[in-house]
Order: C-alpha cells, then sequence, then structure tokens
C-alpha cells in the first residue's frame, strides 16, 4: 500500500524500499529464520536491505490521557516536606527551570541533593558550613507569619512576598487607619479619604534600580494589603460623585470622569501632568514584573561565564585593577581591591533627557585549591547617571569600584568579571594572582603606598566603613592600566599618598618610638630629586607601634615628566629600615 509522496506504509514485519526491484509477495527479502533467497542485482550482489530503528518507548510522544495519568501521579508523590518546601519556602525564590527540573525527580534522594544544591547556589560563603542566605530566608518567613497573617499565613500575603524576597524596607510610610489622606502634588492635590495603606522604600533592590517605592493597600480593611501599582487604589472615594476632589477637579480644569479615559493610574492630574505619568505606565509595569519575579541567583553568571566558552558577538569590556594590602593582624590583612572603569567604554541607554549606563562587576577570591576563601565572593552594580547634554563630558571620565577583603596570609587567585547591563556580549574578564604578606611582630614592616587622587577626612560616623574609607580618612587610589604602568595625574591635581607603618620598637625607659621618616620625589628623567622632607615619629604618635602617614602636594610646581616617591623609615629602637616607592606621571 502506497501512500502520498512515495513512502510504504507496511502492515507486516518490515517494508522493502521504493527504489529496489522487487514487489511485496513476490521477490521480496525473506523474514527471519526464512529460506527465501535475498535479491540479486544485475552484477551478481546480493542486496540487502536496510536496518529499521525501533523506536524507543521512553522517548515517544505521550498521549493526553498518559501525560494526564503521569502528573496525577507526580502531585501524589509530591507531598509531604517536599511540597512544602516548594509550595511554600521557596515559592517566591525558584525559577520556573529550576521548579520544572524539582518536578521531574523520581525520588526523595534527588529531591535531598536538589534541595541542597539549590540553597548552595544561593549561599554567600559556599565554603562555610552554615548558609546564612537559608537562614535569613526561614527567619522572615517566620517574621511574614507573625506580622502579615491576614485570615491566611502571612508568607501567602504581598507584604509577606516581598518581605521573604527583598527583606525589611529601609524605610516604610505606614497609615494602618486610614482616614483623611492630603495628596501629593505628583497624585494630584487636595484631600481625600484613603484606605488603610503602606509604602515601602529600597534604597536600592539588585536587578531593579534604586529608590523603589512600593505601594500596599488594604482596600478590604481586612489586613491583607495587596500590591498595586496604582496610586488611586487608596482612594476610598474614587468612586463617589463630587467627592474627595484633586486640585485640578476643584478648580474646574478638569473633571472627576476624567480619570477613567484610560491608563493604568486614575489619579485625576491636570492634562499635562496625567498625559506624562501615563507615559510611564510600562515602566511602572516592567517594575512590577520584575518586583514580582524570583531573583536571580547571584553570582551564577559568572560561575556560567567562568566555566563555558561561550563566543562573544561585541567587543571585550576592559577595566583596570589594583590591589593594596594593610596589617589587621598578624594572621589577617585587608586587601582592598579598586576597578576602574572607563565610562567611554559603557554602553549608555538615554531615556527621557537621561543617559544611564550600568555595568555590573563580580568577582571571587580562592586558594591553591580551588576553594573560594571566606568573604571572597563579591559584587555590586556601578551606575552611571547623567543628563544626556553632558554625556560627552562624562564619558571622559572613569567609574571606580572598591571593595575590602580581609584575607590570612598566602597566595590567592582573584578572579573578576565586568557585564555591561546594556549589552548582554560586552564582557570584560582578568585574572590574576596576589601574595598577601606576613607580618611578623619582630619585624618592621609597611603597608601598600597607595597614590590617591582623593584623600579627605571623614565623619566620625563613618570611621572604619565605607566605599574608599581607611580609618578616619577616605583614600581614593589612582588606578594605571597596568601594575607596571606608572598611574598619571595633571598638573591641576594633589598628589596624595597614604601609608602606614607597623611594628616600631618602643623604647624601655621612655615607653616611646624612636623612627625618622623620609619623604623624597625624585623625577627620573633628570635623577634628580624634587622634594625632600622628613620628620620623627615622636611628633606623629610617640607611643604607638604603628603610624599611619598621609601627605598632600600640589603638583603644579612640576614639570610633566615620570616622577618616583619614595618613604624610607629609620627605627633608632630596633636599628631596622623599611622603604617603599612608587611612579607616577604628570601631564
Amino acid at each position: 500500500m502506497r501512500a502520498a509522496g512515495g513512502l510504504v506504509l507496511c502492515a507486516t514485519l518490515f517494508c522493502v524500499s521504493p527504489g529496489w526491484n522487487a514487489v511485496w509477495g513476490q521477490d521480496a527479502p525473506a523474514a527471519a529464520g526464512s529460506t527465501q533467497a535475498a535479491p540479486v542485482a544485475a552484477d551478481g550482489v546480493t542486496q540487502v536491505p536496510p536496518a529499521v530503528e525501533k523506536p524507543n518507548p521512553l522517548k515517544r510522544r505521550l498521549t493526553d490521557k498518559e501525560k494526564f495519568t503521569q502528573q496525577k501521579a507526580l502531585k501524589q508523590e509530591l507531598k509531604g516536606v517536599y511540597k512544602t518546601w516548594l509550595d511554600q519556602d521557596v515559592a517566591y525564590l525558584i525559577t520556573d527551570t529550576e521548579r520544572e527540573a524539582f518536578k521531574q525527580l523520581t525520588n526523595d534522594e534527588e529531591r535531598d541533593q536538589f534541595i541542597e544544591a539549590f540553597w548552595q547556589r544561593r549561599n554567600p560563603n559556599p565554603d562555610s558550613p552554615d548558609n546564612e542566605y537559608r537562614d535569613e530566608i526561614y527567619r522572615r518567613i517566620q517574621y511574614a507569619n507573625d506580622h502579615f497573617a491576614a485570615g491566611k499565613p502571612g508568607w501567602m500575603t504581598d507584604r509577606g512576598h516581598i518581605y521573604i524576597v527583598y527583606g525589611p524596607p529601609d524605610d516604610k510610610d505606614s497609615h494602618p487607619s486610614g482616614g483623611s489622606y492630603d495628596r501629593p502634588m505628583d497624585e494630584g492635590g487636595g484631600n481625600t479619604v484613603a484606605f488603610p495603606f503602606e509604602i515601602w522604600h529600597y534604597r536600592y533592590i539588585e536587578g531593579i534600580g534604586d529608590n523603589i517605592d512600593l505601594e500596599f493597600v488594604d482596600t478590604c480593611q481586612c489586613g491583607d494589603y495587596h500590591y498595586t501599582i496604582d496610586r488611586s487604589e487608596k482612594d476610598a472615594l474614587k468612586h463617589v460623585p463630587n467627592a474627595g476632589l484633586t486640585l485640578s477637579e476643584e478648580q474646574g480644569t478638569t473633571q472627576k470622569r476624567d480619570r477613567y479615559a484610560g491608563g493604568i493610574e486614575q489619579l485625576g492630574l491636570a492634562p499635562g501632568l496625567q498625559q506624562q505619568e501615563n507615559n510611564k505606565q510600562f515602566d511602572r509595569l516592567d517594575m512590577m514584573a520584575k518586583i514580582m519575579a524570583p531573583p536571580p541567583v547571584k553570582y551564577a553568571d559568572m560561575d556560567q561565564f567562568l566555566t563555558s566558552a561561550k563566543i562573544l558577538t561585541g567587543p571585550p569590556l576592559p577595566f583596570d585593577v589594583r590591589t593594596d594590602y594593610m596589617k589587621v593582624t598578624n594572621d589577617m590583612v585587608y586587601v582592598p581591591i579598586t576597578i576602574q572603569v572607563h565610562n567611554s567604554d559603557i554602553t549608555f541607554d538615554t531615556k527621557d533627557g537621561v543617559s544611564l549606563g550600568k555595568v555590573d562587576i563580580e568577582g571571587r577570591v580562592s586558594n591553591l585549591t580551588h576553594k573560594v576563601a571566606p568573604g571572597g565572593w563579591f559584587g555590586d552594580p556601578v551606575q552611571v547617571s547623567t543628563p544626556s547634554e553632558l554625556l560627552p563630558t562624562v564619558q571622559k571620565q572613569s567609574s571606580v569600584y572598591w571593595k575590602e577583603i580581609p584575607l590570612r596570609p598566602g597566595l590567592y587567585k582573584i578572579d573578576i568579571v565586568v557585564k555591561d547591563m546594556n549589552n548582554p556580549d560586552h564582557v570584560g574578564h582578568q585574572t590574576f594572582s596576589v601574595n598577601v604578606p606576613r607580618y611578623d611582630d619582630d619585624t618592621l614592616g609597611h603597608s601598600s603606598l597607595i597614590l590617591a587622587d582623593q584623600m579627605e577626612r571623614v565623619p566620625s560616623k563613618e570611621i572604619g566603613g565605607g566605599n574608599f574609607v581607611l580609618g578616619n580618612t577616605l583614600v581614593r587610589p589612582r588606578v594605571s592600566s597596568s601594575p607596571l604602568v606608572p598611574v598619571s595625574f595633571n598638573r591641576a591635581q594633589n598628589l596624595n599618598f597614604w601609608m602606614q607603618v607597623y611594628n616600631l620598637g618602643i623604647d624601655d625607659k621612655s615607653k616611646q618610638n624612636d623612627a625618622t621618616i623620609d619623604y623624597e620625589i625624585t623625577d627620573l628623567t633628570t635623577k634628580k630629586p624634587v622634594l625632600n622632607a622628613q620628620e620623627s615619629s615622636a611628633k606623629l604618635s610617640p607611643n604607638a607601634d604603628q603610624l599611619t602617614l598621609e601627605k598632600s602636594l600640589p603638583l603644579a610646581s612640576l614639570q610633566p615628566g615620570l616622577y618616583q616617591v619614595s618613604i624610607k623609615v629609620n627605627d633608632d629602637v630596633t636599628k631596622q629600615q623599611t622603604e617603599e616607592t612608587a611612579k607616577f606621571t604628570v601631564n
């Protein structure tokens, strides 16, 4: 029997190819076990029919009935702790891909392994026996159940959802009783009566942006606040004629019925302002989609980039890196990592007169056995925002990122990936080693000598913390394109340098140190010193075994060229000497 297109439909053991000189029932090849001869071609060569591959029953398409039976069996099997874990514990965290993969597992051992890997992928410190992320999530679930329950468990509410995923807001504007409400001007102004509502403010949410305001409204007045992107939803008089009017409605420039002409929000603004808000409705929808989506798995992109061989179609994203060292204890050293990206290498997206560039920086510090050092994961977004007319000027500048990591003395490998968020194929990657020094008690030592383009005292509340803060001073290192290339300054700037000295000797009788610090700047072109200065440790801090040296020098008097700054410390108590140098150019 022949179907359209020349295919042979078979109902017996096998079929004959249409190209054979045989007719079924006459010259067909014999079936297995038969003595009938196979057909012979004109040249006498016996022709053997091609083997027919048997279909794999495991790969065939399931019928609708089989799919229904399989799903029913899966629902019966996914019960107890595993169903609770999937539908409650990680309901807002698990991605669609992970959820489908979990549903395909066939036994509890595989599920246990999956759950362990799920939390490990999100662990900020993979080598720690404790998982801070997992512990924090379960603490948030408990808090949500204790504070947001409203006829249903707190974790099921919108406030519980947001709290579990993003944690407590940085600020909260709460109106638990509603009542009289004076609208701000961007909501139309005027007075109305509001349902109970809350506004949660987050200074920054990774992957979403800065200064995020999330509004929750209790329209049922039953304690069940739901998330809304319509700021007019809290207006209890919105549908009451001639009540709760906005300023433009009071002045007669608009009427209350105009609110319902279209758009997500029904604020009752003046026509021009209403049109501006309508233009932003897609931004509000986009933010809502991002807020309610599972958060990205932190650092997963970096692992994927480092272990894959993906070919990028765009140019590599160049960036500069500098590492420094400073003693904390004999067994712990702070290692500040400074990353510089030139703004001209960042892709800017211009919208509504504002140009915004974003890069995501992720790093990993591991030891010789490839284990990530405690606190060795780091990563943050860096944003550059400017009015579009100033973009050409901003592109001539650089953006600097700083991360301070505590490490024990020894050899480490650092991997850094910088991604252009406005161009997925614009990625930079560097891998290099650092040898963290050991500071022995009996040996005079020093930190890195940092040449900085900015150095200033910080307020008392910022001492010891914050970007570029070393002790009570903000020190922003100047970064060059390579450790072998001197950093550069222009003559309008100051040369700032910072260094610490450790393990100064203390005289047994006077209980004071006694060291001399010599500063010298040399013109490497002429080999002549252009600055010589000296000071005594007793004048800086006479009873301390550690000194912080901070100096600033105007460069206007120096001619363009290559220079070297040298700091030499002579300890008269221990009779030891230490010296550090750094080169720089003046343009």
